[in-house]
């Protein structure tokens, strides 16, 4: 049984003007914020590198928790602070979780920091 978990993702068409392009509306610099927030911590960081270099770029919670040295209920937690964000989808298979990279808001968070 697969469940892919669907979350709203930055949509670069809609939003994400450049941050040095103009005034941006309260909505657009609170979305920008959430997601770059969850950016703010090195492990996050550091878990969405690690999906990145995979091939297909997405990796299982199981290969996920040794690179950092974290359990894997804390693990889940930086992961679940980036689904939220929109920048990993989950989906499970069995009994685990396994990340992808949402290549659109990496490519829109990229786009709003472009003069």
């Amino acid at each position: 049984m697969t469940a892919a978990t669907s979350l709203p993702v930055v949509d670069a068409s809609a939003c994400c003007s450049t941050v040095t392009g103009g005034v941006l509306d309260v909505e657009e610099a609170q979305r920008l914020a959430r997601t770059f927030k969850a950016l703010g911590d090195p492990t996050r960081v550091r878990l969405l590198s690690l999906i990145a270099a995979q091939p297909e770029r997405e990796a299982c919670i199981c290969d996920l928790t040794e690179p950092v040295g974290l359990s894997q209920p804390t693990v889940s937690h930086h992961m679940k602070q980036l689904v939220d964000a929109g920048l990993v989808v989950r989906e499970q298979r069995g009994r685990w979780a396994f990340y992808r990279l949402v290549e659109d808001t990496l490519n829109a968070l990229s786009g709003a920091l472009k003069p």
